[in-house]
């Protein structure tokens, strides 16, 4: 199975917490990815952080994405976008549109969303969620 990895697992890559390059390795048989909207939440954090913080991350970014395939936010997974954006409203669930934007992604991708922000993905109909 394919993976897209939520921003909160290169986040906790970037602070050290995961060690992502050894989890990868344990995981060699699996296919990891980035969506489109992960690097634009990714890489507004670069442009919010102070000094030489931003230099740091964008360096660290950078090299993420020389490793990780990017998945564009096409057509459909905007219209995928729309169709769970209606469902989550109509059970009165609230999740941010940057996370049922990658949610989409996943979904017509065939992929699982990667993050340790299992509950609100799970929420999500028909997204398979895996914790790192």
């Amino acid at each position: 199975m394919a993976y897209l990895i939520a921003g909160d697992v290169i986040i906790q890559a970037e602070r050290k917490v995961l060690d992502l390059e050894a989890w990868l390795r344990a995981h060699a048989d699996q296919e990891f990815r980035l969506a489109a909207i992960t690097v634009a939440e990714l890489w507004r954090s670069t442009e919010r952080a102070p000094g030489i913080y931003r230099e740091r991350r964008q360096r660290f970014l950078r090299r993420i994405l020389e490793v990780f395939e990017v998945v564009p936010y096409t057509e459909e997974a905007a219209m995928e976008h729309a169709r769970l954006s209606t469902a989550l409203e109509a059970t009165g669930q609230r999740i941010g549109g940057q996370d049922v934007i990658l949610a989409a992604t996943a979904v017509v991708s065939g992929s699982a969303v990667l993050t340790y922000n299992t509950r609100r993905f799970a929420a999500i109909p028909g997204v398979t969620v895996v914790a790192p």
